[in-house]
């Protein structure tokens, strides 16, 4: 199955722009940091120009999602991506001559931000465009090896640009690679979609998407999910390495406990194109319900060969819950609508998680970091596990195996 989706161009010339895009992302947030420490050292200016990059994002995102349905996705993708290179481009060049201006930092933030959230909504659309359906979940379990293996070069590569050559070039190597990604994703020849019967406006696609995500209940209530575990995930990424640091040996502990969690991501990405899955909203409850693990051995403190093992199992979860939930909706929605639900599951978890890290220490300071972690671990599990009492989780299965099915009824079926 694998070699067959490699035998085709556009899908091999889709992995290369997203692996080179993806990458590029990854690379912002720790050059963009390092930038504003090493010109102010303020947190204040810091949370300025991250969140001038996160609102846009938040309002916009299901504004992209009714671009990427009315138009050719991957025409929206190399726009996305052309922005975000000019940016990144533009504030290495800044750096390179010797300019430092949080507030050109913050409109070119936001100008980012306005870009992330045209491209999001393009990736399930040009899956499936180009993948058929029996190839797309092993089509976005690789996307998620590539997500999550940029999460761990990224960080690294950055580190290493800003002591070898300096922070400024390691914007300018990102804006390349946007570019190059750009050019690589606009390369793609996709078979245009059908036009509807009765022309719409835009803002009556963006009421529709609205009326459609709304309409679905297996959806929106996983949707509620995905945020309280993005929401957790926000608590645990604030305190668990303030407790590691403290009471489990230090900054190398950390290391060791985190890079864990993205080797997890990326065997639970491989892993989940192997598993031959039925009902996949099952899969997908379970692995969001499995983050309890590593929020509990951090709040008794466990040893840090335990927390290692319960991070590593959740991102295992994350990694499967990926590419089952890519390939459920790329498989129940249709292609016209698919970028616009798109966009609202990314509009939850990108909302979700700074509203998590910023409640953490709050939280943390009136009721204990152990209180805080004990319950994240129990909402996340009650709400994830909560949603197989919808029949809709329960029967909902793969295209693969309502095939399989329809083939063992047809067997079994007495002849004329």
């Amino acid at each position: 199955m694998t070699a067959e989706i490699w035998s085709l161009p556009q899908f091999r010339r889709f992995v290369a722009g997203r692996t080179l895009s993806v990458l590029a992302t990854c690379l912002i947030p720790t050059a963009l940091t390092l930038t504003v420490i090493q010109a102010t050292g303020s947190a204040a200016d810091l949370g300025i120009v991250l969140a001038c990059e996160l609102f846009p994002q938040l309002l916009l995102l299901p504004v992209g999602g009714v671009l990427a349905d009315r138009l050719p996705p991957h025409r929206v993708a190399l726009a996305a991506d052309v922005l975000r290179g000019a940016v990144q481009l533009l504030i290495g060049v800044e750096l390179l001559l010797g300019v430092i201006d949080i507030v050109h930092l913050s409109v070119l933030s936001v100008i980012t931000g306005i870009a992330v959230a045209v491209g999001t909504p393009t990736t399930s659309p040009l899956v499936a465009a180009i993948v058929p359906q029996h190839g797309r979940m092993r089509a976005n379990s690789l996307l998620g090896v590539v997500r999550g293996m940029a999460l761990v070069v990224g960080p690294g590569l950055v580190a290493v640009l800003v002591v070898t050559v300096g922070v400024g070039w390691s914007f300018v190597l990102t804006g390349l690679l946007f570019a190059v990604a750009a050019a690589t994703l606009g390369g793609l020849r996709i078979a245009p979609r059908a036009r509807p019967e009765r022309p719409t406006t835009f803002f009556a696609d963006l009421k529709e998407g609205w009326t459609i995500v709304r309409g679905t209940r297996w959806f929106w209530t996983n949707l509620i999910g995905h945020g309280v575990y993005n929401f957790t995930s926000g608590l645990f990424m604030t305190l668990a390495p303030l407790i590691a640091v403290r009471e489990l040996g230090g900054e190398v502990a950390w290391v060791v406990i985190y890079q864990s969690g993205m080797a997890g991501i990326v065997a639970g990405a491989l892993l989940a194109a192997r598993l031959k899955v039925r009902r996949p909203l099952v899969w997908t409850s379970i692995s969001g319900a499995a983050f309890l693990l590593p929020q509990l051995t951090f709040a008794v403190v466990a040893p840090v060969a335990l927390s290692v093992a319960a991070y590593f199992v959740a991102m295992l979860g994350l990694g499967i819950l990926n590419a089952l939930w890519m390939t459920v909706m790329q498989q129940e929605f249709e292609s016209r609508a698919l970028a616009r639900a798109d966009s609202y599951d990314a509009l939850l978890s990108f909302a979700a998680r700074p509203l998590g890290h910023s409640l953490a220490a709050p939280l943390a300071l009136a009721a204990g970091e152990a209180t805080v972690l004990v319950g994240a671990a129990l909402l996340v599990g009650t709400v994830n596990l909560a949603l197989l009492a919808l029949p809709e989780v329960r029967g909902m299965t793969t295209t693969a195996a309502r095939a399989d099915t329809a083939s063992q009824e047809q067997a079994e079926a007495p002849d004329a």
